[in-house]
């Protein structure tokens, strides 16, 4: 028996006999008010929801009728009175808060349904300052909070779809709540204005141009639960944040199995990296594997894109996810559905495309309806042991970075577009990391070393095995561009790049070493360029 102070044990079962219905969100409303009016439960309600019931032919109470004081200033003042947190917080089984009801005039309240103002919507809806802040709930998070304080007879609804469930246990018992069904109500209410609260904290550390608040707090929504983590032995769920972004947190999912944890972390990096490539530029087309790319391409038409993406490293794509930047149509999905993979994600999909991913009913189609924004401001978040490391989003653009030509040749207008797209894809690269690049194409792609220089070698080592694979007389490095994510702190970095075949190079700078570095590149008769920005991603 759970015990509600030293001395009162909190009764397992209560008898619903007033209910506070209080809800923006009027999805099913009328439904449980007429449930519970059915079984004899006394409504009271406030405002649009009280109408709203009413409208509906059902008997219910204004709460002002039970405050004997008028909603006020525009309703901002209606349930933010004693006879409301009175009834929601008095211990039903200690005298003194019985002789206060009495003395005061307070009934009890046994169900509280309450939902909160729509602030994510008018925040996502891109509301001005004051429209935000009016979508502010006040008096629903305090009642929230009362009721599920004193759940051990209070049951608390936040949620439509807790609705059925509630009636469930009327039905089966008398009327009555169970307290383990009140505990679990009340621990989903606190998470709930958690949230809320967090959604608001951070908006306004946005719109106040906050960096670092005092207090950060992130909040989500349960979206799914998993059959594991990014291992077996790991539980894992996947939350979302309400952020109005496209990707894998808003998109349809078509057809397919549900995504995994490592699904969802690898389709977020595809679409976040494709979308660096506007479509009123062309297609393009991104190939994840472990959220590292293995191919990256543009094309005349979707589906060359894709050829010379997967071209890069076809052995890698292998179970990888498929990243594309405009409408997959069936040349392209005929294509893909040869090789094994486990995601596709997209802007859209014809219905064509459709027809033909379904031949393949466990691979993962997904619809989002649009591109993220690379330049986008927003944050993103890792935990560490005790903490949370917070960031804005790296939404830097190599077209609007002012690009320092640092050698004797400058790059040739080629050298430079491929220069361009290799930083591009570096960007999305884990480091340390080297990408060659030539003619809207990833040559190869060396990721997540601890040395430069091995990156550089991995990378060219990839492009003579894709080399190998098509038949050509030598590896797409040849002539190419290539791209450090970071600087390079000595010319053997630089070095490995020639001898694969590079003759531009393009890296932030800002070593110690930079001139040997840019001597050891005028030796040899390579273009680089400096960017002044890095792109770390660990």
């Amino acid at each position: 028996m759970a015990v509600v102070s030293k001395k009162i044990p909190a009764p397992d079962k209560v008898k619903v006999k007033t209910a506070l219905l209080s809800v923006s969100d009027k999805t099913g409303i009328v439904e449980l008010a007429r449930a519970l009016s059915e079984k004899g439960v006394r409504l009271l309600s406030t405002g649009g929801t009280h109408k709203t019931i009413a409208a509906a032919g059902l008997a219910v109470t204004d709460v002002s009728e039970v405050t004997n004081f008028p909603e006020i200033m525009d309703g901002r003042v209606k349930t933010l009175h004693p006879k409301v947190h009175g009834g929601l917080l008095a211990i039903r089984d200690d005298a003194e808060h019985q002789a206060a009801m009495k003395e005061h005039g307070i009934e009890g309240i046994d169900l509280a349904v309450i939902n909160l103002y729509p602030f994510e919507d008018v925040r996502k809806a891109g509301g001005d300052y004051p429209t935000t802040v009016e979508n502010i709930d006040i008096g629903g998070p305090a009642m929230i909070r009362a009721s599920a304080k004193n759940h051990a007879y209070v049951t608390i609804l936040t949620d439509p779809a807790d609705y059925p469930e509630l009636l469930e246990q009327l039905s089966a018992d008398a009327g009555q709540t169970a307290y383990a069904f009140r505990q679990r109500m009340a621990a989903k209410a606190f998470a709930r204005t958690a949230a809320y609260d967090a959604m608001i904290s951070n908006w306004f550390a946005e719109a106040l141009d906050i960096a670092t608040p005092r207090h950060r707090v992130l909040g989500g929504v349960l979206r799914e639960e998993m059959r594991y983590g990014e291992n077996p032995h790991q539980k894992a769920a996947f939350y979302v944040t309400g952020e109005d972004r496209p990707g894998v947190s808003t998109a349809t999912l078509i057809q397919g199995k549900q995504l995994s944890y490592n699904n969802i972390n690898d389709t977020d990096a595809a679409y976040e990296l494709v979308a660096e490539f506007l479509p009123e530029n062309g297609p393009a087309c991104a190939i994840i594997k472990h959220a590292n790319p293995c191919g990256v391409a543009t094309g005349p038409s979707l589906v060359e894109a894709y050829k010379r993406a997967l071209a890069c490293d076809s052995v890698s794509a292998f179970g990888g996810i498929i990243a594309l930047n405009s409408l997959l149509d069936a040349e392209t999905a005929e294509e893909i559905v040869k090789l094994f993979t486990e995601v596709i994600i997209a802007p859209e999909v014809s219905e064509e495309a459709k027809a033909i991913i379904a031949r393949k009913p466990n691979l993962r189609l997904l619809s989002v309806g649009a591109l993220p924004d690379p330049r986008a401001s927003g944050l993103t978040a890792k935990t560490v042991s005790g903490g949370l490391l917070v960031q804005n989003r790296d939404n830097a653009l190599v077209e609007d970075m002012e690009l320092k030509v640092v050698t004797k040749r400058a790059p040739t207008a080629q050298e430079l577009e491929d220069m361009k797209f290799a930083f591009r894809v570096a960007k999305h690269v884990k480091s340390n990391a080297v990408v060659y690049a030539k003619d809207g194409q990833t040559a190869g792609i060396g990721a997540g070393q601890m040395s430069r220089v091995d990156s550089a070698r991995i990378a060219a080592l990839k492009a003579e095995e894709a080399a190998k694979a098509m038949g050509l007389a030598e590896p797409l490095t040849r002539g190419s561009a290539v791209a450090s994510e970071a600087f390079l702190p000595f010319a053997d970095g630089l070095l490995s790049a020639i001898a694969a075949g590079a003759t531009a190079v393009i890296q932030p700078g800002g070593s110690m070493r930079d001139q040997e570095v840019i001597d050891a590149a005028d030796e040899h008769g390579v273009a680089m360029v400096f960017t002044g920005v890095r792109h770390f991603r660990h």
